[in-house]
């Protein structure tokens, strides 16, 4: 039998002689896909995780440490670890990406709500529960970039000068990351992960949690690779979490201007990654959809290298292979 097999036979022991569809929900950027599960006039999620490729055990970890400090995630009412099947509750099909390309007058609402379930989720942090996001997991993700942005994506190999000048930037957005206070980090906190739901938001893919800088869900959010905000609006959001996560004794800077530096070069480290991450989806995983939402992360990462006068190198570097073209439908 195949995967979908196996689940449908694992869904049937549960409601024996029930009639049951599934019907694709969603997928993501791993290996795992989501299908709803019709039966007895109420709907459920079945998420299909294959081992080796998946770990189940990391969402059950997450989902229950996250339900206790009041963040809305499904529950859970079945699992099998051995096979990679999870039984969710469904929080519906409605997006934060979805509600604000629809309705971008209800932004600020819905991001309200975003803030305020970040914020109980951070409170709720403390060592140990999760991986720690340390040096040697963030300089994994920047070294995507390299690898497979400018190799792979622009075919592009770097001369000694500019790995050097690579390491040197690296060396300086880590030292910035790391001195960051430490909270629970979702780690992908952004508009395709947030449900329109009550309570709001409902909140998916937390199984790659991390204990990591404070900033790094804000990027997620705000700096998102899926939909364009102004800077504007990026900074009157930004004020509002800074506000509430002081009365609620969080850790952040107490001069706001220090923690929106901090939130930047956080930012670098994400985009960095999230180049890589694309890149790496379209040439090895053959999910060539990404690659449109590329602009977005690339137009903020110039930005702020063009803003701060140590991330110029990597600014030179980006205008050097502007031009160059990608090699479209590249594979290994």
């Amino acid at each position: 039998m195949n995967r979908l097999q196996h689940l449908q036979a694992w869904l049937q022991a549960r409601y024996p002689d029930q009639a049951l569809t599934l019907t694709p929900a969603s997928s993501d950027a791993s290996f795992r896909r989501y299908l709803r599960v019709a039966v007895n006039g109420e709907t459920f999620i079945a998420m299909d995780a294959p081992p080796p490729q998946e770990n189940c055990a990391s969402f059950l970890h997450a989902a229950e440490v996250f339900a206790r400090a009041a963040v809305p995630v499904p529950d859970i009412f079945a699992h099998d670890l051995q096979q990679g099947f999870i039984l969710l509750a469904d929080l519906g099909d409605t997006t934060y990406l979805q509600a604000l390309t629809a309705a971008p007058e209800k932004a600020d609402l819905l991001y309200q709500d975003a803030i305020n379930v970040l914020i109980r989720l951070q409170q709720a942090s403390a060592p140990a529960i999760f991986p720690a996001y340390d040096r040697t997991l963030l300089l994994q993700e920047l070294q995507l970039f390299p690898d497979w942005y400018l190799a792979k994506h622009l075919g592009v190999s770097l001369n000694q000068e500019q790995k050097n000048m690579l390491d040197t930037t690296f060396d300086l957005i880590l030292a910035s990351n790391l001195a960051q206070p430490e909270v629970y980090v979702h780690r992908d906190y952004h508009s395709r992960n947030l449900m329109v739901f009550t309570p709001n938001p409902g909140v998916l893919d937390f199984q790659d949690a991390v204990y990591g800088p404070i900033t790094y869900d804000l990027v997620s959010l705000f700096k998102d690779a899926y939909i364009w905000w102004e800077e504007e609006r990026i900074l009157d959001w930004m004020i509002c979490y800074w506000e509430k996560a002081r009365k609620a004794g969080l850790p952040v800077a107490e001069d706001f201007s220090t923690f929106y530096l901090d939130f930047e070069w956080m930012g670098v480290q994400r985009h960095l990654k999230v180049l890589g991450i694309f890149a790496r989806l379209c040439y090895r995983d053959h999910k060539e959809a990404y690659l449109q939402d590329m602009p977005n992360v690339m137009r903020h990462l110039r930005k702020t290298c063009e803003r701060y006068r140590e991330l110029h190198p990597l600014f030179n570097l980006l205008n050097e292979f502007e031009q160059v073209t990608p090699q479209v439908g590249y594979t290994f």
